[in-house]
C-alpha cells in the first residue's frame, strides 16, 4: 500500500479495545506517579550502606563541534553525547537536573526499572521542567547494563540532549582489555533547521500538543519527499525511515574526524553500542572481525558470534572483540539511508583504505530480538493473568501514527493491577519497522525468553512479550521512533489499585 495512504488497514476494525481478555480484569483507580506506594517499592530496592553516586545535567544551547563542522544545538556540556554517567548495581543515583533551556525539558533514563515518578515523562511522571528550574532525579538502579539517557520533552532527543548510562555489575568477571562505549546517532540539528523543522515538514504541527498532526504534508526531506530525495527502504524492515539526515555520528564526530583508540592486537575489548538515533537503524560491524554479542538492554544472553549487527533506536548490546593487528573500523551504516559514521582502532601500523566500509556489513546481519537469552536471565515459568493487543498503525497524509486506532493524547490507557503476568500482543499493520519501547519493566519476548526492554516489530509481523506488574504507577509504552511517537505513537501502562 502506498506510503502517502492511510496504512491502517481492515485489522482495525477490531481494536476497539487497548485491553482485551484475561483471567483477572483489573479494577480502581489508577495509581498515581506521587502514590505512596511508588514510593514503597523504592524503600524495598534501597539497603543499608548504599552508595549514592551524584551527578549533574544542565541541558543548554550550545556550540558543539562535531568534527570540523561546528553547529548551535542544545546539548548536556561542550560535546554530545552528553557526560557518561555511571553507577554500580543497587547504588542510588542522584542526578540534579538545571534546565537552562528556554522551553521545558525532562530526562528519561532508558532502560531503568526506576520509580514511577523519576522516569521523566512529563504530563504522565512528572511535571516539565520550567526554564530557569532545577529538579533532581533520585532513584536505586537495581540492574546493571548499558542503558541511556535522553531528554522525553517533544523531539529534544532529536538534537544533543542525549548520554551513555553505564551500570556495572560487580559480579562481572572483567576478561576484557578495553571497554568502549559507542553511541551512533542521525544528526541534522543546526545544518538543516532543526528537529521542529523536520517535523513541520513531515505535517506535525509542532510545538504543541503529542500528536496533532497537520492537514497537508510540508515540503522538508522525508521519505518519498519528490526528486532528490532519498527512498530510504530496506530489504529487512520495509520504509527505514522518514526523515533525510545530512550527517551520521558515532560519539559526536562526523567521518572527517573520527574518534580513535588504541590497543595492541590479542587483547580483547568491549564494545557497548547505543543507538542514540531519532528515526535511523544502524547496521554495525567491526571491519576484519567477528563480533561475540553478550548483552541486549542490559541483559544477558548466551554468547553468540555474528560480524553485523541491526540496531533499532533505543537498542543496546554488548559485544567481545579480540583485537587483530592493523587499523581497522568501528563502523555504523543507516539502514536504508545515504550515510554513515565510523570509529578507528589502532592496534599496529597500517592505515584504512580509502573506503573503509567493512565487508561485514554485507554478511548475514544479527538482528538483537533472534539471540538467545542466558539461562539466569529468564521470568520465571507462570501463566498470565492478563492479555493486551496492541495494533501498530498509521498515515502519511496527514501524518499520523498509532496504537489501536488512537493517537496520543487520546490513546486508551493499557489497563493491569499490580502482581499480574501479563501478556501483550504487539501487531505490525503498517509498512514501517517499529522499535516499541516500555518504561519502567523489562519485558520477555515469548517465544524465545530474551530479556528487553526495546523491540522491532517488521511491517505485517508480530511479536508477543510478557512481563511482570511489579513496579506500580503510569508508563509510557511508545515507538522509539522520535517523529512517530510526536505523531501519536504512544499509550500508557496504567496501574490500576
Amino acid at each position: 500500500m502506498s506510503r502517502r495512504a492511510f496504512l491502517l488497514g481492515s485489522a482495525l476494525a477490531s481494536a476497539g479495545a487497548m485491553g482485551a481478555c484475561g483471567q483477572s480484569r483489573p479494577s480502581g483507580a489508577p495509581v498515581a506517579a506521587s502514590d505512596p506506594v511508588v514510593g514503597d517499592v523504592e524503600a524495598q530496592r534501597q539497603r543499608a550502606g548504599q552508595r549514592i553516586v551524584d551527578a549533574r545535567l544542565s541541558p543548554s544551547p550550545a556550540e558543539v563541534d562535531l568534527g570540523g563542522i561546528v553547529v548551535a544545538t542544545w546539548a548536556y556540556g561542550p560535546t554530545v553525547p552528553g557526560p557518561v554517567l555511571r553507577a554500580r548495581a543497587g547504588d542510588l543515583l542522584r542526578v540534579q537536573v538545571d534546565n537552562q533551556l528556554d522551553e521545558p525539558t525532562s530526562v528519561h533514563w532508558h532502560g531503568i526499572a526506576l520509580r514511577n515518578d523519576m522516569d521523566g515523562v512529563p504530563g504522565l511522571t512528572q511535571e516539565a521542567i520550567e526554564p530557569g528550574d532545577q529538579f533532581t532525579y533520585e532513584f536505586t538502579v537495581p540492574d546493571a547494563g548499558t542503558h541511556w539517557y535522553h531528554s522525553h520533552s517533544g523531539l529534544q532527543l532529536d538534537r544533543g540532549l542525549y548520554g551513555p548510562l553505564i551500570i556495572d555489575d560487580p559480579a562481572e568477571p572483567g576478561d576484557f582489555d578495553h571497554e568502549w562505549v559507542v553511541v551512533v546517532d542521525d544528526w541534522l540539528d543546526g545544518i538543516d533547521g532543526t528537529p521542529n523543522d523536520a517535523a513541520r515538514a513531515l505535517g506535525i504541527d509542532t510545538p504543541g500538543p503529542r500528536g496533532r498532526a497537520m492537514g497537508s504534508m510540508g515540503h522538508g526531506r522525508m521519505h518519498g519527499g519528490g526528486p532528490g530525495h532519498q527512498s530510504m527502504n530496506s530489504r529487512l524492515l520495509g520504509a527505514a525511515g522518514d526523515v533525510s539526515y545530512p550527517h551520521f555520528l558515532l560519539n559526536g564526530k562526523v567521518p572527517a574526524d573520527p574518534v580513535r583508540w588504541t590497543a595492541r592486537p590479542g587483547q580483547r575489548a568491549k564494545i557497548r553500542f547505543i543507538n542514540a538515533g531519532a528515526d535511523t537503524f544502524f547496521r554495525v560491524a567491526v571491519g576484519g572481525h567477528t563480533m561475540t554479542v553478550t548483552h541486549t538492554d542490559g541483559f544477558p544472553t548466551t554468547p553468540h558470534q555474528t560480524e553485523s549487527i541491526l540496531l533499532a533506536m533505543g537498542e543496546r548490546v554488548d559485544v567481545l572483540v579480540t583485537l587483530a593487528d592493523g587499523a581497522f573500523p568501528i563502523f555504523a551504516e543507516a539502514e536504508g539511508k545515504n550515510g554513515h559514521a565510523f570509529a578507528i582502532v589502532r592496534t599496529g601500523a597500517g592505515d584504512l583504505p580509502a573506503n573503509p566500509r567493512p565487508i561485514e556489513l554485507d554478511r548475514p546481519v544479527l538482528l538483537p530480538a533472534d539471540l538467545t537469552p542466558a539461562p539466569a536471565s529468564r521470568l520465571t515459568d507462570r501463566g498470565h493473568d492478563r492479555y493486551l493487543s496492541v495494533d501498530l498503525g498509521g498515515s502519511m497524509m496527514p501524518y499520523r501514527w498509532t496504537l489501536n486506532g488512537q493517537s496520543h493524547p487520546d490513546t486508551t490507557p493499557l489497563e493491569v493491577s499490580r502482581g499480574q503476568r501479563v501478556r501483550m500482543r504487539l501487531r505490525n499493520m503498517s509498512d514501517m519497522a517499529h522499535p516499541m519501547h516500555l518504561h519502567g519493566h523489562t519485558f520477555a519476548l515469548a517465544d524465545s525468553g530474551l530479556r528487553k526492554d526495546t523491540v522491532t516489530i517488521r511491517p505485517m509481523r508480530t511479536a508477543e512479550i510478557e512481563f511482570d506488574t511489579d513496579n506500580p504507577g503510569q508508563w509510557a509504552l511508545h515507538c522509539h521512533n522520535a517523529y512517530h511517537m510526536e505523531a501519536g505513537m504512544m499509550t500508557t501502562l496504567s496501574y490500576l489499585a
